[in-house]
Order: structure tokens, then C-alpha cells, then sequence
């Protein structure tokens, strides 16, 4: 039997051969659409079937030898999960949903992507052209509503237009900054015949995804780093999408610099790398955030200046000189004024610049952060992993399944406590093993963004992390998860709370706890139901043993955990505070 693979590779082939040849079918636009797809490179599709859509799903029934449909059980999940197989995998998500209800349930997932710069295409089915504007059953401004949320947004009116739609499409949302791409694709297309013929695309004119790299550009930043005395790079997702980790490391090591990540970018660096300073922002590590406001010359490396990192603007990072490396020339002096900017993508102008910069080496600088990593150690970590009484706490849980997966894993996130914890003490030992909402901050991200990653991933282990709040806003995809028997491992750090709302105003708002308790379901049950191993723990001593349950095969499994009611994740940088007014606990 032949390897999906390779009957991918043969279509696909088949259509590059008969464009060469100037050889055209007629075959409908359905066809035409999977057929683009294949040519894309598409092995998977999450979504969702409705009535505007048949006709493509009706088509992929011929094509299930190539395509792998995975039935989400709602279309926001599709898109999460989409993301998940897009940032583990380096591809393209692909979602199919319907028009109406069907489109518009994609729309939180759309703007995630757009916000952490993830490859998706989402094709909406939608009424035929002669009914457009007339109010029809489920017809709703597919691209009205997109735009503002999305690299392109476009309708396919036609059939001739389909194959130069998808060539475009693909393009636009995996080239420059990744984002998302919505066709919204009428009936009447779907069902026309014309003939076929697929061109990729690889030029659109006005748009230039990867700015040209300015010598001169790289030489002023190459002059102050060689000029700093407390130089510190902040390093953000745009390392990863541009598969620069091994320029990253070569630029800070032959400079002496130490690093810090945000959110999306911890996974750029291993956790145990010597240069790798930890997590920046409200609940990162002390050391980074201090030094920040101590360094004076900052490079920045593929990552926004996001708030949650840069706390109070008028008190960030005055007495530095900023480098801004960055593919997007929007994201330039947006929120943090820029002294040279370099743009370009990160793999280019990394390397560059590393040719440039002289060797050197910043010990005393670097030991500087020791201070606050032990006062951290002490004030905050001993107790979060190591408690010596009291209640299962979330990070001792977090650190020992990441040690027993032996930091191998990819680490999913849900919203809330459970992502500040999971990030934190989660450790990381190679790239693109953190998949977590981060620009939008979706609850309920995180069992379809675990189901993507590890069809993405299929040879990882993936751990997600949620509270039960999260989990509960999606756990209908457990279906998925039974259906097509994902082996993603789901641990519930269940605290009976929101808890993030539970802590702003536990902190800020006089312990009103207003609305934020919850009373739960029988989680292990609702698993049963499913067909899902599960099992819930309530003490420390069972902790050890349900872990290597959990991960002693590629089955799914969920793993319910007891944590303390009223934990806190700490350091905590209060909303709108300076970077280095630090919370830490009691």
C-alpha cells in the first residue's frame, strides 16, 4: 500500500506536470481545492461540515488516502487545534468550516493566530453569488468580519479563481510575520467545472513579507553592542518562526550576552543554556526584569514590546540603548523607541550581525543575575516545587512531569494560573516545545491546541496544563480526542477557581471573590464517558505514581490533580506597574 506521503507527492506532481505541459483539466471547484491544497503541501484538515460546505467535503471523501480530516466538535476548536499542528510542525494550519454560525465561530481563533503570528488558512464555506446580499440562510460578511483580524481576507466568487486564491493565500500567511488567511468560498464555485491549473505563488506586488537587510543598519547595532558594558537580549517568538536558534545562540555567545524570553519565545533557547537568564514579564523571573532596567543596551529580537513584558512604558528601560531586530517594520518603535532598528528575518540578520560584532565576554554582568536567581529560589521557587506541608501545589506538579517526560516534552497551556505556572517551571530542551495563547489570552486553547500539536508533533510527547475553568469551555473536543485516539496527556490543576480572576482580586480588589468559584464536575467520569484512561489525585504521595501512569504509553489520558484553593503565582508584576516593582510572596 502506498504511504500517504507519497500519493500526496504524486498529485501534487501530477498538477506541477500538467501546468508544464500547458495540460489542463476540467474537474470542479471542489476538486480544484483539494488538489491547490495537496499542491500546498496539506496532510491535515481540521473542521467542521455544514450545508454551504458539502460540496468540498463531499470531494474530500475521495481523498481520504491523501488528506487526513480530523472532525473537531466545534469549529472554534478547529482553529486552536490548527494552531497547535502550525507551531509545532512549522506548517501551515488548515481549517474547513461552514458559513453563518459555522464562520463566525472561528473568529477567537482567528484573532489568536493573528495576535502570536501563527500560519492558518481557514476556507469558509459560504451561500452561492446569486444570493449574496440578500439575507440568506446563514449568509454572513465572512470577510467584513475578518479583515481587521487576519493577513487577507477574500472571497472566491469563481472557479477559475480558486487554485490562484489558495496559491496566494498559503504565501501570504506562511511568508514575512505568519498570520492567519480567510477564503470565503461560495457554493456556486464549489460546484462549477473549468479546468485546473495550479501555479504557486511566490510574489505579490506592494507586498514585501522579508524586508532587505541594511549594512548600515547592522553596523550601528554591531558599534553599541560592541560599546555596551550590561548588554541583554530579549528574544521572542520571532526566533522560532524564523528557525534562528542556532544564529541566536552563536550571536550570544561570541558577544557575551545574556538572554531573557518572553512568553512565545522560552522555547527558543534550552532552559538549562548558561547564557538563558529566564522568563520575562508580570510573572516572569526577578533577575530578567531587573536587569532590563539595569542594561544598557538592549537587543531585541523578534518579539513586540508586548505590555506584559514591559510593564509601565515611562519607567522601561530609560538608561538603555534599544536594538530592535524584527521582520515587521510596523512593530518598530511602536511602543518602545527604537536607536537602530534592523529589520529583516531573524536567521539573516542574526547571522549578519554576528559576523560584525566583536568577541567579548560580559562575566561580571552575567554573574550579576545570580543574585536574584537565589533570592527568587528562596522567596518564591523552594516553596512553589518543593513544599514541605500542605496542599499539591501547581508548580511542584508542572516541574515533576516535565523532569519525568525528561524536559522532552511540548508543553501546552491553557489560560490563567495554570499558563503562568506551566511556563515557569516547565524546562525545555529543544525548539518550538511551548504552544500557548499568548497575544489574546483564549481560555479553552488548550485541548485543540494539544490535539494539532501532537498530530504535528506525532513523535512528542505533549503535556497540557489547564485549570478547570479552561478545560471546561472545551472539553467537547475529549470527543476528537476519542475518535481519533490522540495520545495527548491532560492534567487538570483543579483549585475549584478562576483562578487568575481569583488572584487580581484576592491582590487588588479587597478579596471580593466575585463569581469565580466554582463548583465542579467529576472530571475522571466525564473522561470515562469518552473512553479516556483517567485518574484524580488528592495527595503528594500519589503524585510520582499517576505521572508515569499517565506517560507510560501514547494513549490519551487525563490525569485530574487537587491543587491548594487559594494558590498564587508569584513574582507578580502588578498591571501598569515599572518592570522591577516586584510582588513576591510572604
Amino acid at each position: 500500500m502506498k504511504s500517504k506521503n507519497n500519493n500526496i507527492e504524486e498529485i501534487a506532481g501530477q498538477a506541477r506536470n500538467d501546468s508544464a505541459k500547458g495540460t489542463k483539466r476540467i474537474i470542479s471547484g471542489s476538486q480544484i481545492l483539494i488538489e491547490s491544497l495537496i499542491c500546498e503541501g496539506v496532510d491535515t484538515i481540521f473542521g467542521y461540515p455544514g450545508g454551504q460546505i458539502i460540496p468540498v467535503f463531499d470531494t474530500l471523501y475521495d481523498f481520504k488516502n491523501e488528506i487526513n480530516h480530523i472532525l473537531t466538535r466545534h469549529e472554534q476548536g478547529a482553529t486552536h487545534a490548527a494552531q497547535g499542528y502550525a507551531r509545532v510542525s512549522g506548517k501551515v494550519g488548515v481549517c474547513f468550516v461552514t458559513s453563518g454560525p459555522g464562520a463566525t465561530n472561528v473568529i477567537t481563533g482567528i484573532g489568536d493566530a493573528m495576535l502570536d503570528s501563527t500560519p492558518m488558512v481557514v476556507i469558509a464555506g459560504q451561500v452561492g453569488a446569486n444570493l449574496l446580499g440578500t439575507d440568506a440562510f446563514q449568509e454572513i460578511d465572512v470577510v467584513g468580519i475578518t479583515q481587521p483580524i487576519t493577513k487577507w481576507s477574500y472571497q472566491i466568487r469563481r472557479a477559475e479563481d480558486i487554485s490562484w486564491a489558495i496559491a496566494r493565500a498559503f504565501y501570504i500567511a506562511r511568508s514575512g510575520r505568519p498570520g492567519p488567511v480567510v477564503l470565503d468560498f461560495t457554493k456556486n464555485a464549489q460546484a462549477q467545472n473549468v479546468e485546473f491549473e495550479y501555479q504557486p505563488c511566490d510574489f505579490i506586488r506592494s507586498y514585501i513579507p522579508v524586508p532587505e537587510v541594511n549594512p548600515a543598519q547592522i553596523e550601528a547595532a554591531a558599534q553599541l553592542i560592541d560599546e555596551a558594558k550590561k548588554p541583554f537580549a530579549l528574544v521572542g517568538q520571532g526566533v522560532i518562526l524564523g528557525n534562528a536558534e542556532e544564529e541566536l545562540k552563536a550571536f550570544l555567545e561570541k558577544a557575551g550576552i545574556p538572554a531573557g524570553n518572553t512568553l512565545l519565545g522560552l522555547s527558543a533557547l534550552p532552559s538549562d543554556y548558561p547564557l538563558n537568564k529566564g522568563f520575562l514579564g508580570m510573572h516572569g523571573n526577578i533577575g530578567p526584569n531587573m536587569k532590563t532596567n539595569e542594561a544598557d543596551v538592549i537587543i531585541a529580537i523578534g518579539m513586540r514590546f508586548d505590555d506584559r513584558v514591559t510593564g509601565d512604558l515611562t519607567k522601561y528601560a530609560k538608561q538603555a540603548k534599544i536594538i530592535h531586530l524584527d521582520i515587521d517594520a510596523s512593530e518598530i518603535g511602536k511602543n518602545v523607541p527604537v536607536d537602530v532598528a534592523v529589520l529583516g528575518d531573524a536567521k539573516e540578520t542574526l547571522a549578519a550581525l554576528t559576523e560584525k560584532v566583536k568577541k567579548n565576554s560580559h562575566t561580571e554582568w552575567i554573574r550579576s543575575f545570580d543574585e536574584y536567581d537565589k533570592l527568587e529560589y528562596d522567596k518564591v521557587i523552594r516553596k512553589e516545587i518543593h513544599p514541605e506541608h500542605g496542599q499539591i501545589t501547581m508548580g511542584e506538579v508542572v516541574r515533576r512531569v516535565s523532569e519525568a517526560t525528561e524536559n522532552k516534552a511540548v508543553l501546552v497551556t491553557d489560560v490563567g494560573q495554570n499558563q503562568m505556572m506551566a511556563s515557569r517551571y516547565f524546562k525545555y530542551s529543544q525548539p518550538r516545545s511551548i504552544v500557548t495563547s499568548g497575544g489574546l489570552g483564549t481560555m479553552g486553547f488548550g485541548i485543540p491546541a494539544a490535539m494539532g500539536a501532537k498530530i504535528g508533533a506525532p513523535e512528542r510527547t505533549v503535556c497540557l496544563f489547564c485549570g478547570d475553568g479552561g478545560f471546561q469551555m472545551t472539553m467537547q473536543e475529549l470527543g476528537t480526542i476519542m475518535q481519533e485516539q490522540i495520545g495527548v496527556k491532560i492534567i487538570i490543576l483543579n483549585n475549584h477557581f478562576l483562578g487568575m480572576v481569583r488572584q487580581w482580586q484576592e491582590l487588588f480588589f479587597d478579596e471580593r471573590y466575585s463569581f469565580t468559584e466554582m463548583k465542579n464536575p467529576d472530571f475522571v467520569t466525564i473522561a470515562r464517558a469518552y473512553g479516556i484512561a483517567s485518574k484524580e489525585v488528592n495527595e503528594r504521595e500519589e503524585l510520582d505514581g499517576a505521572i508515569n501512569d499517565m506517560l507510560q504509553d501514547d494513549k490519551p489520558y487525563l490525569l485530574v490533580v487537587n491543587v491548594e484553593t487559594k494558590g498564587l503565582v508569584y513574582p507578580m508584576v502588578p498591571a501598569g506597574a515599572c518592570i522591577t516593582d516586584i510582588l513576591l510572596c510572604d
